[in-house]
């Protein structure tokens, strides 16, 4: 019977892939299709369109935009999903169901835009769109459950994935306080940060494995 679900449910992150791709290059096609999908929290607020915070996950800039977040989606999500699949731990926070793979990729992809919600409420001419929020909530969810593993920086210097996660929280910290940009650091760290909260909730073996982790290049 598990092995059943598993190969029944094992293709939710192929259907997310297939879907952001189909999406994103439908809006592509029509700048007016794209506006009214992207994240615009002024039209969430006033005009009640709650509706974007889910579909601006599903549309992206241009072509360099949607791979980069796809090949990382891609990257880290298998092993996430099977993680989740196999429920190798006890929750440390019980649900009424399972910690589940979408669970953590919509979640993450609306805490990621709490910031611009908050921030922009009252700002007609401000919009984002992107999946990068909720791609950030599964590769953390990724460094925590495989903290060992190993990373590429930049495709060429290795590092354990939990270095990895240091690193990216510390630069995306850096560059949201700095400013001056078009990209949001702010969703990226609030969906790491949800990211990381659900690995915590959903295994209770996380914190002890990211511990001996640290423990180990000491």
């Amino acid at each position: 019977m598990q092995t059943t679900a598993v190969s029944q449910m094992s293709g939710i992150l192929t259907i997310i892939l297939i879907t952001t791709g189909i999406v994103s290059w439908w809006s592509f096609q029509d700048s007016n299709r794209k506006e009214k999908l992207m994240l615009k929290p002024f039209a969430v607020v006033q005009r009640q369109e709650w509706y974007r915070i889910l579909t601006h996950g599903f549309i992206h800039a241009d072509t360099t935009h949607l791979f980069f977040n796809l090949f990382v989606l891609w990257q880290f999500g298998s092993a996430v999903e099977s993680r989740l699949l196999m429920n190798t731990g006890n929750p440390a926070l019980s649900l009424p169901g399972n910690y589940s793979f979408v669970m953590l990729y919509v979640g993450g992809l609306f805490i990621a835009s709490v910031p611009a919600l908050y921030k922009h409420s009252q700002n007609p001419g401000y919009s984002s769109l992107g999946a990068s929020g909720a791609v950030s909530a599964v590769m953390m969810a990724y460094i925590l459950y495989f903290p060992t593993s190993k990373l590429l920086l930049f495709f060429i210097v290795p590092m354990p994935a939990f270095v990895a996660g240091i690193l990216f929280f510390a630069y995306e910290s850096f560059m949201n306080k700095k400013g001056g940009s078009r990209i949001a650091h702010d969703a990226h760290l609030w969906g790491a940060l949800f990211g990381a909260a659900f690995a915590f909730a959903s295994d209770d073996t996380v914190p002890q494995a990211l511990l001996q982790s640290i423990q180990s290049i000491f």
